[in-house]
């Protein structure tokens, strides 16, 4: 009863921080379990997202269709020049925040999404609805604002639409009604977001989200006090100070009720007492006014394009940084998946640039904080936009100052955000920790007896003309050779075992025929084919690829993998080197290149006018001592390892590059039954599931044992689980 007492006095916004605030404590104290309140969370998004495109819709359309064809003549052109001018304004502020993100050093295992098929840019799918139903129950945003726009143009001109009008009225008034009603959860809501995810998430990425936090906060300061005013002081005859002033018990009643909505009259009325000050209330100007106001609200402002910006801190914080190519699509959908939501705008976007869905929770994480300073920068937005258009009517609008504010903000916006880029690396911690989680993996599964040795062995002439198979289960052994360091396939761990794909799959299969295992090391690849022979190995591992010419001197087992073609590059060419044909354009380019004749033959037919270096070692191009080779085509899954070692370098399929090779074991020639027996053991494993599994460990790094459970108050303080 006291608590209900004590709820009811709290304002909307207070109760939305106790229940933040609530919740990530409760995650801290119940840890994991705290996870499946993640539901809870679920349901209020798509509460909040239910009736999003529905208002957009008629709100749009109600808005210009209350326009006559005079009003919106003299309005209609200067508004939207300004609109457009301010939107770009403020992308091209977005477009420079990465440059305060933490140049930490960052390297992960290979990933699908590396090969995957990017979005292709369809402007006719995303903008031209051929069915808007379609369009709105797939949530294309931008299909649906450009619905909405041409249907409240052509509204315009149509006789009696009072009717209409006051269904469209009626409509979005309900939604707003029913989007109320959602609001009234939002303290359960954003408490079953928190919980779950201060329940969930590692500290390091609460750690990288305060990077976005800071980075937001200071550009909303530098929209809302530099950007924003000067665009009036400069182009109009309002001051600076008259603005901020003016639009000062506004913006402070936006962010404490946490809408924009209830404060379209008082933008109305202080708009016109700023506009009568300086001569300028007239009826043109009151009628801009009277129309701007509402109808600028359903468009989106400088707050919600700020909320974007998260796009591309998601994929700085999943390391793969949007290229300079990607810019031009983010700043033209970014400024129209705005007409809705950031709950429905973000997702959208996430899934467009192959980013994590799950990102969205951090963002909504975030919200909470940032949701109130988009709120405030609206509220100004509405400010400005109605006063710079206004002074367009009246022809006081100086165009040319527009442009300097907006050239001053950004270069005042790029000093920023460089000094903050320093700040955040010097005050927040970080340490990259790559090279100890590859260096100490383990085997997934127990291993059978495995020996080292030195010294090669052949078989007897006798023992030679029998099947290896039956020699092979005779001596209860299998002998093994494998290359060095041929990452992520053989190679030795922090505690000097052998470990990798390859040997685990090698593992298993020892298992299966109850023998063990004996390694030894092949320092020269010409002797392959001999040892195999002989006796002195019975296979070979280590991620071969199949080539016709080795094909000549021994057997291959069926495929089990693949290399993708790729570049090990360093860090500083990554852009430079992330499209096809920006790479065949090169005039000067010296790639580095195995020592195999068939794929260098592959690779001159991709780039025929680089010039190819043999690069043997690489981790000697790694250390810099392949001077002049800018790049080495390299198999993306292994590059991926070795980029985890050196973190100035990264692995990469260039867009365009579509290039694989089939990986199987070495075996002799000749030996029919045991080659036969080999394919039909892993095409027993990869039906059961195991290779995929052992792939999903090795070579994408999902290792669900390495999970550490959350610490929590509950688990490791009162030891109640």
């Amino acid at each position: 009863m006291l608590f209900a007492k004590l709820y009811k006095k709290l304002s909307p916004f207070q109760r939305v921080i106790t229940a933040l605030c609530l919740g990530i404590l409760t995650g801290i104290f119940v840890g994991e379990p705290a996870g499946n309140l993640e539901v809870l969370g679920d349901i209020y998004i798509r509460l909040l997202q239910m009736t999003v495109l529905p208002y957009v819709l008629v709100s749009i359309i109600g808005g210009l269709g209350r326009l006559d064809s005079t009003m919106a003549g003299s309005i209609g052109l200067r508004a939207v020049k300004v609109i457009l001018i301010m939107w770009l304004a403020v992308m091209l502020t977005l477009l420079l925040l990465p440059i305060a993100y933490p140049n930490w050093q960052t390297a992960g295992f290979f990933s699908t999404s590396m090969v995957a098929e990017p979005a292709v840019f369809n402007f006719v799918d995303l903008y031209i609805p051929s069915n808007i139903f379609a369009s709105l129950s797939e949530t294309v945003v931008p299909a649906v604002v450009l619905f909405s726009l041409l249907m409240g143009v052509a509204l315009i001109k149509v006789k009696n639409k009072e009717t209409f009008l006051t269904l469209t009225t009626n409509i979005g008034d309900s939604l707003m009604k029913v989007a109320s009603y959602v609001a009234k959860l939002a303290p359960l809501g954003i408490f079953a977001i928190s919980a779950s995810a201060a329940g969930t998430l590692a500290v390091e990425e609460l750690g990288r989200l305060q990077v976005f936090l800071w980075v937001y906060i200071i550009a909303a300061g530098l929209l809302a006090f530099v950007l924003l005013p000067l665009l009036i002081h400069w182009a109009t005859p309002l001051t600076y100070r008259e603005v901020m002033s003016t639009a000062g018990e506004a913006v402070v009643t936006a962010i404490a009720t946490g809408t924009v909505l209830v404060v379209l009259p008082m933008i109305i009325e202080r708009s016109k007492a700023l506009l009568a000050k300086h001569n300028m209330n007239c009826e043109e100007t009151y009628s801009t006014v009277d129309v701007l106001v509402p109808t600028a609200y359903s468009f989106p402002s400088a707050g919600s394009l700020l909320g974007l910006g998260f796009i591309l801190f998601s994929a700085w914080y999943v390391g793969s940084p949007l290229g300079f190519n990607d810019y031009i699509s983010f700043v033209v959908m970014g400024a129209l998946t705005a007409f809705g939501k950031m709950a429905i705008a973000v997702p959208f976007l996430l899934d467009f640039y192959d980013l994590p869905a799950d990102q969205f929770q951090l963002y909504l994480l975030g919200s909470v904080v940032t949701g109130r300073f988009a709120t405030g920068l609206a509220a100004l937005n509405g400010f400005v936009v109605t006063l710079l258009v206004a002074s367009a009517v009246l022809k006081q609008l100086k165009w040319h100052g527009l442009m300097q504010a907006i050239a001053v903000h950004l270069a005042i916006t790029f000093g920023v955000m460089i000094a903050t880029g320093f700040a955040l690396k010097s005050l927040i911690p970080y340490k990259y920790e790559g090279v100890q989680t590859f260096e100490a993996m383990k085997p997934m599964n127990a291993s059978v007896s495995i020996a080292q040795y030195q010294a090669l062995d052949p078989l007897g002439y006798f023992e030679q003309q029998q099947p290896r198979l039956e020699v092979i289960l005779a001596r209860k052994s299998m002998r093994v050779g494998y290359y060095d360091a041929s990452l992520p396939y053989a190679f030795k761990n922090k505690d000097g075992q052998l470990v990798g794909f390859d040997v685990e799959l090698l593992n298993q299969l020892a298992k299966d025929l109850n023998i063990s295992l004996s390694f030894i090391k092949i320092n020269n690849k010409a002797d392959e084919a001999e040892l195999l022979a002989d006796g002195s190995i019975d296979i070979t591992i280590g991620g071969h690829a199949i080539t016709p010419v080795r094909a000549l001197d021994v057997a291959f087992s069926d495929s089990y993998t693949f290399h993708t073609a790729g570049l090990i590059v360093s860090d500083a060419k990554r852009d430079e080197f992330s499209e096809l044909y920006t790479i065949q354009a090169m005039k000067k380019l010296n790639l580095g290149v195995g020592n195999s004749n068939y794929y260098q033959g592959l690779v001159k037919a991709e780039f025929p006018n680089a010039e190819l270096t043999q690069v043997t070692n690489i981790r000697q191009f790694l250390k810099g001592n392949y001077e002049g080779v800018d790049a080495v085509i390299y198999s993306t899954e292994a590059g991926s390892a070795w980029a985890m070692l050196y973190p100035n370098f990264s692995a990469i399929v260039p867009k365009g590059l579509k290039l694989r090779a089939p990986v199987a074991f070495v075996l002799p020639k000749g030996q029919l039954d045991y080659v036969q027996y080999i394919n039909t053991w892993l095409e027993l494993k990869k039906e059961n599931g195991f290779q995929e599994s052992v792939y999903d460990y090795w070579i994408l790094g999902e290792n669900p044992k390495a999970i550490k459970p959350r610490w929590s108050v509950m688990k490791d303080v009162l030891g109640w689980l």
